[in-house]
C-alpha cells in the first residue's frame, strides 16, 4: 500500500509535530505513518480538508473488508482523528470528520498470561553456556516479571538516576520509567530481580568499554539492546525451557497484573503499578482474575464437574 504513493506533506509535517512536540516513540511515529498513508491512498488524491463523516465511513467499510479487525480499525481511526484536531489547531481547517465514527465491534480478546509455574519453569531457564548473555537476560527478565514495565520501558533504562528514560534504585529497590505520555511512575522491584540485577552490573562493567556508556542492558559489543533484541532472546528462552507456549515481552506485563490481582485483589493499585491512566484499561485483569478462579474451581471442588 505504501510504496505506491509518496508520503503526503502534511502527514510529514504533522509526523513531525508528533515528534518534536509530543516526543513519541520511534514505533509510535512508524505506525502513525502507516495509519497516514492509508487515508491518503483512500482518499485518492482529495486534501484531508476535502473529506467528509461520509467518506470517512466508506473508508472504514472499505478496511473491515480487507480483514481489518475492529481493533486495528479503531487505532486507525485514533490517528486520523489526531490528525484532524491538529489541522484544525495549525492549519485553520474547520470539520473534524473522523469524530463520532466508530469502527466495527471485535469480539472481546483478553491479554494472555504465564500461569505462575509457567513463569517461574522461564525465568530458572538456563539456554545457554555463554554466562555473559545470560546473566543480561536472567536480569531483562526478571525486572519485567517483577515490575510489570512495558518493553520500550524496559529497553530505555540507564545507568544514571534521575535519566530521563527512567533507572533502577538498588539501594531503595525501586525502579522508575517515564511511559506513555511521560507519565512517570515508581514501581518496587523483587529481591529475585534485584539479585540478578547485581550480578549483571558485574558482567556488564566487561562489555561496556566501547559502547553505550549509559544503557542499562547492552550486548555483546556494548550497544544498548534494541526493542527487537530483546524479543529475539525472549523466544530463545521460551524455546529452551520447554514450554510450548509463545512467550512475548507484554505477556511478562500481562503475568505481572494478574498474579498481582489474584494474591491482592486490589485493582486500584494494579493500576498504579502499570501505569494506566484509567481503571477501565486494567479491569481487562479482573476476567483473567476470574478465569483463574474457575479453573481452580472446576479442578478441585467435587462437583464441579458431571
Amino acid at each position: 500500500m505504501e510504496a505506491d504513493i509518496a508520503l503526503p506533506s502534511w502527514a510529514g509535517d504533522y509526523l513531525a509535530w508528533l515528534a518534536t512536540h509530543r516526543r513519541a516513540a520511534a514505533l509510535t511515529l512508524e505506525n502513525y505513518r502507516r495509519d497516514l498513508m492509508r487515508l491518503a491512498e483512500l482518499a485518492d488524491g482529495r486534501a484531508p480538508q476535502a473529506l467528509e463523516p461520509a467518506d470517512i465511513r466508506r473508508f472504514v467499510a472499505r478496511l473491515h473488508g480487507q480483514g481489518l479487525s475492529g481493533r486495528s480499525i479503531a487505532r486507525i481511526l485514533s490517528a486520523w482523528r489526531g490528525l484532524y484536531r491538529w489541522l484544525i489547531r495549525n492549519r485553520g481547517t474547520r470539520l473534524n470528520p473522523v469524530e463520532g465514527i466508530r469502527p466495527p465491534k471485535s469480539p472481546a480478546m483478553l491479554p494472555k498470561a504465564l500461569s505462575q509455574d509457567q513463569a517461574k519453569a522461564l525465568l530458572d531457564t538456563k539456554p545457554e553456556a555463554d554466562s555473559a548473555l545470560e546473566c543480561r537476560d536472567r536480569a531483562m527478565f526478571e525486572l519485567f516479571y517483577s515490575s510489570g514495565l512495558r518493553l520500550a520501558e524496559l529497553a530505555g533504562l540507564d545507568l544514571d538516576s534521575g535519566s530521563r528514560n527512567g533507572w533502577v534504585d538498588f539501594a531503595e529497590g525501586m525502579v522508575t520509567v517515564h511511559g506513555k505520555r511521560g507519565r512517570m511512575r515508581t514501581v518496587p522491584v523483587g529481591e529475585p530481580a534485584l539479585a540478578a540485577l547485581s550480578a549483571w552490573m558485574d558482567v556488564r562493567a566487561r562489555l561496556s568499554a566501547a559502547g553505550d556508556g549509559r544503557a542499562l542492558f547492552i550486548t555483546r559489543t556494548g550497544q544498548r539492546m534494541s526493542a527487537g533484541a530483546i524479543r529475539g532472546r525472549l523466544r530463545r528462552w521460551a524455546v529452551a525451557s520447554g514450554l510450548g507456549v509463545h512467550v512475548h515481552p507484554h505477556m511478562f506485563r500481562h503475568s505481572f497484573a494478574s498474579h498481582l490481582l489474584q494474591a491482592s485483589g486490589d485493582l486500584r493499585a494494579v493500576q498504579e503499578l502499570l501505569g494506566h491512566a484509567s481503571i477501565r484499561s486494567t479491569q481487562v485483569y479482573t476476567h483473567l482474575d476470574f478465569q483463574h478462579l474457575a479453573q481452580v474451581y472446576d479442578s478441585a471442588h467435587p462437583r464441579a464437574r458431571k
